[in-house]
């Protein structure tokens, strides 16, 4: 599976997302924190469903994929994670400048998106992460209406 490309349709609504109402002024503390704040909604709603252990190796296969277009993401953990780990993101975002931070965040969380999808189909995904993408990103993955 290939990575989201940067310029993906997805990757900049979510970006965008990801900066809020602050665009363009939006500082890299504040990226971070929604980033963080998004991937633990994911974990929320996901747990239940796929345990501590299948959540946290699709976040790792996710943070793998994004890391060949954003090196600076965190490395690989030896072994098999059983829970997910945001430390490491949170780091690495924060030493990032906020355009790179959000590019980086919104790239991660559209490759866990499209990753998730490929699993289980794109209605349950979106049944699924329904509630996070309303409560932190004004669901960047609607279908595009546009000609």
């Amino acid at each position: 599976m290939a990575a989201a490309s940067m310029t993906s349709p997805d990757t900049a609504r979510i970006a965008a997302a990801l900066a809020g109402r602050e665009g363009a002024r939006a500082s890299v503390e504040h990226v971070t924190e929604q980033v963080i704040i998004s991937c633990e909604g994911i974990d929320q709603a996901l747990v239940p469903i796929i345990g501590q252990r299948g959540m946290a190796a699709l976040y790792r296969r996710a943070l793998h994929l994004t890391r060949s277009d954003h090196p600076w993401l965190p490395p690989d953990t030896e072994g098999v994670p059983s829970v997910v780990d945001l430390l490491p993101l949170r780091a690495a975002l924060l030493l990032q400048n906020p355009s790179d931070a959000a590019l980086g965040g919104a790239a991660l969380l559209a490759n866990f998106h499209q990753l998730l999808t490929s699993l289980v189909g794109r209605p349950l995904t979106e049944r699924l992460l329904r509630s996070v993408w309303m409560a932190y990103l004004t669901h960047p993955f609607a279908q595009d209406t546009s000609p």
